[in-house]
């Protein structure tokens, strides 16, 4: 079977779900990165790594989904519990910009509090006090609650958005996108379906928006789940060319419910497979992103070379993988020096992938 898809890399067929379970399970990982680089330099022909100069902060910790993966979620009356006003946001952007931080990538938990206003005022503050940076808002999820609690539909909600000056989404919220792990992992809506983040991701597409596309693995999802996954992304991806990239990491288990269940996480081998693969199955996305921030900065730069032609952002601020006792941070001039001692240009880019400059 490996011989076949040699044969369709080469010739730039479309792998089966039957190959992309082979590639999971059976085959040599030191096999995959010279048919994931193929593919890598099909999109991307320049020996180019970019990489975003961002922040990722947080509007509220308040969240009635009580997803068992997450350690970041507070209840109304927890004593950590927080909402920031738009200026206290406003500030902290502030914060950033003096930073030299180009895009924030901005996700809250599921709050019943917050009504559709205090959203579109975030983003229209943040394009008139900072037009320098990309507002990166808002994952499908968190669309779906303000959907729910404002009694609009979604394409309304993102229409209202949309208006206010917002162009991209994250593609946070997926997990894993099957209903199956999903149901054991996300116990109340709106996290709870497939098509709940397909349907956001969707309307966003037909409205205009570039979204990423997210995974999560590593817990209690098997292999066909991965491909399932892969699956959704890629047949979304030919019915509308919304996603910019796609973006795997490992699950973080500290201070979380579900890490009780989990008897064994990813290592450094599982990534790289699951970067070469996700960059072989699809075929369709342009842009896959290795990450330093999730697994590590040596795991990160080896990845550079089964499918990745990003390296994600700079990270300033980053609070929900530390609330699960993750702590990573970086610098440009060190996140410039890994790509560079991994064999390639470094170059810092917008979100819609555009080089802002080389290094």
């Amino acid at each position: 079977m490996l011989d076949t898809i040699r044969r369709k890399t080469e010739a730039g067929e479309r792998i089966t779900g039957e190959e992309g379970l082979f590639l999971l399970r059976d085959a040599s990982v030191l096999d995959l990165a010279p048919l994931a680089q193929q593919v890598r330099y099909r999109h991307n022909p320049d020996p180019v790594v970019t990489f975003v100069v961002d922040t990722n902060l947080n509007y509220t910790n308040v969240c009635d989904a009580y997803c068992t993966f997450c350690a970041f979620y507070r209840t109304e009356k927890a004593p950590d519990a927080y909402t920031h006003s738009i200026d206290t946001m406003m500030e902290m952007f502030g914060e950033a910009v003096s930073k030299g931080v180009t895009r924030v990538l901005l996700q809250g938990g599921l709050t019943p509090n917050l009504p559709l206003e205090y959203y579109v005022d975030l983003v229209r503050e943040t394009r008139r006090q900072y037009p320098e940076i990309d507002p990166h808002f808002f994952s499908a999820p968190e669309i779906m609650k303000i959907s729910q609690v404002s009694g609009l539909q979604v394409r309304e909600v993102l229409a209202e958005l949309q208006k206010a000056g917002l162009e991209t989404i994250p593609g946070g919220g997926s997990e894993v996108l099957s209903n199956r792990v999903k149901h054991k992992i996300s116990r109340l809506f709106p996290k709870g379906k497939v098509d709940d983040w397909t349907t956001v991701h969707r309307e966003a597409h037909l409205l205009g928006y570039r979204t990423t596309a997210t995974m999560m693995y590593g817990h209690l999802e098997e292999d066909e789940d991965v491909i399932e996954h892969l699956e959704h992304l890629r047949a979304l991806q030919d019915e509308t060319g919304g996603f910019i990239a796609f973006i795997p990491w490992s699950y973080k288990a500290d201070n979380t419910a579900l890490g009780r269940r989990v008897q064994k996480l990813a290592g450094p081998n599982r990534y790289l497979r699951m970067m070469a693969v996700s960059r072989l199955y699809l075929d369709n996305f342009l842009h896959v992103q290795a990450s330093w921030f999730s697994e590590g900065k040596k795991t990160g730069q080896v990845a550079l070379h089964f499918g990745g032609d990003d390296f994600g952002g700079t990270l300033f601020d980053e609070n929900v993988m530390q609330e699960a006792g993750f702590y990573n941070r970086t610098t440009v001039e060190e996140v410039t020096n890994i790509i560079r001692d991994a064999g390639f240009t470094p170059a810092q880019r917008s979100t819609l992938y555009e080089i802002l400059e080389r290094y």
